[in-house]
This record gives structure tokens, C-alpha cells and sequence, in this order.
């Protein structure tokens, strides 16, 4: 079995140098390599990870430009060679401890997505704003999302999956961010499994959430369920009115 580690970076140079020794220290003993895809990172984090493959198994994609999270994977995915994809962030949000025992679980499970929202799992860190995006985020992809039901971290950014499972996917929100849901929602697998972890406060740099995420994240919901996404937003609307209407009779 040989796994290939895909890591999308958009400037994430000094949490690269950290992160690669972190895997090698927890993968010793498999047979790994890392793929960074890198979206022309202005802090030069491509040339840091190159340096890097002088010591460590580590492949670097160098892109034209910010082309998106979705995107970023499948390129990684396209070059690699393992038979087993781990997908996971390069600013140390997702502990490099939990690879083994996301890899350890993929020979009874199509998927394995390490996760804030089982029990022994957590978020640190985060404010209330984030913490209620997540939460907003990780209900609509349940309810809207045939494949995301039953699963409890369907946003996590964080997960392993076998190559053949993943060969049928294709991006549909290339600039997406939400790559698990796309996954989930297009190919449906039969067996997805959890693995609980704490999830941590960067170590430095910046947070990519922003308005452009959400729009983003809104789209592949969109196009993965094009009805219930009308029927949700169709009923919020009248949900509202309806409260506005019983406001003003009380007034």
C-alpha cells in the first residue's frame, strides 16, 4: 500500500517547513509520499517545499495562479501515485498524529474523515462567528446532501480515501472549498467512516474563510441539489415572512 498525502497551499510558507518533518515523523514505516499543489504562493512556499524534497518524499505542482481548493486536490490526485489519498490543510490545523489512524481504518471504509463532531472530537479556538458558520455549514450539507446524511463532519477538510473510490470524481465548484461535501454528494460511497480529532487554531498565517468561501460553498450545494436548495431557501423566505407578519400584528 503506498499513500499519497495531497496538501493545496496558498501562502503557507512557514507552516509548510513544520508540517512535512511531522508527517515523515508519523509515516515512518509506510510507504508515503506528499503532494503540494501550490497556487503561486507570493511567499515562495513551492521553492520551500522543493527544498525539502532534497530530504523528505515530497512532489511539488505549481500552478499559474489562485485556482481554487477543489481544483488544487484533483491536480494532486491526477500526479500522485498511491492507492490510498489522504487529503489534509498546511497550517497545522489537522495533527499529522491522525494520518496512521485515518490509513489504519480505509481497508473496511470507502472514506475516513477525521472529525471535530464525533465523540472524543473537538474544535479549539474558535470564535463564536466560526464556530456558527461550521455549524450552519455542516446542517445544510446533512439536510440537502443525500450522501452527506448519516455523516458527521461532512465539511471536514480532513479525511482518506481509496484511489478507486475517488477516480470517479470530478471537480464541480473547481474553486470550491468544501471538497469532502463535493465528494460525498457526487459519488455517494457506501461506507464512510469517522475518526475522531481536536481541531486547532492555525500556527500562523491567515484564515482563507471569507465571503468568497461561503458563496462558494453555497454553490456546490446548489448544483449537487438543485431542488431542495430551492425548497430550503423557498421555505426560509416564507418562514420569515410569516415571523414579520406576526411581529407587526403584535406591534
Amino acid at each position: 500500500m503506498k499513500i499519497s498525502i495531497i496538501i493545496p497551499t496558498y501562502n503557507e510558507r512557514e507552516n509548510i517547513e513544520r508540517l512535512i518533518p511531522l508527517i515523515d515523523n508519523y509515516m515512518r514505516g509506510f510507504n508515503y509520499e506528499i503532494i503540494v499543489v501550490d497556487d503561486s504562493s507570493p511567499d515562495n512556499t513551492a521553492k520551500v517545499a522543493e527544498a525539502l524534497s532534497a530530504k523528505y518524499p515530497v512532489k511539488v505542482v505549481k500552478r499559474p495562479s489562485k485556482m481554487g481548493l477543489s481544483s488544487a486536490i484533483y491536480d494532486g490526485i491526477r500526479v500522485s501515485e498511491g492507492n490510498v489519498i489522504v487529503v489534509m490543510d498546511a497550517d497545522l490545523q489537522h495533527p499529522p498524529a491522525i494520518i496512521p489512524k485515518l490509513v489504519k481504518h480505509i481497508d473496511e471504509c470507502d472514506i475516513v474523515i477525521a472529525s471535530r463532531y464525533v465523540r472524543n472530537g473537538g474544535i479549539q479556538g474558535f470564535g463564536l462567528f466560526r464556530f456558527l458558520i461550521s455549524l450552519g455549514a455542516t446542517m445544510l450539507a446533512r439536510i440537502l446532501i443525500k450522501g452527506c446524511r448519516g455523516v458527521r463532519d461532512p465539511v471536514s477538510g480532513f479525511f482518506a480515501a481509496k484511489r478507486e473510490v475517488l477516480s470517479a470524481w470530478r471537480p464541480i465548484e473547481p474553486k470550491g472549498y468544501k471538497v469532502l461535501v463535493e465528494i460525498l454528494g457526487y459519488l455517494k460511497p457506501h461506507r464512510v467512516c469517522e475518526e475522531p480529532y481536536l481541531f486547532k487554531q492555525r500556527a500562523s498565517g491567515t484564515s482563507k474563510l471569507g465571503m468568497r468561501v461561503i458563496l462558494s460553498y453555497i454553490r456546490v450545494l446548489y448544483k449537487l441539489n438543485k431542488t431542495g436548495f430551492l425548497i430550503l431557501v423557498l421555505g426560509a423566505l416564507v418562514f420569515f415572512a410569516v415571523l414579520v407578519y406576526l411581529l407587526a400584528k403584535l406591534i
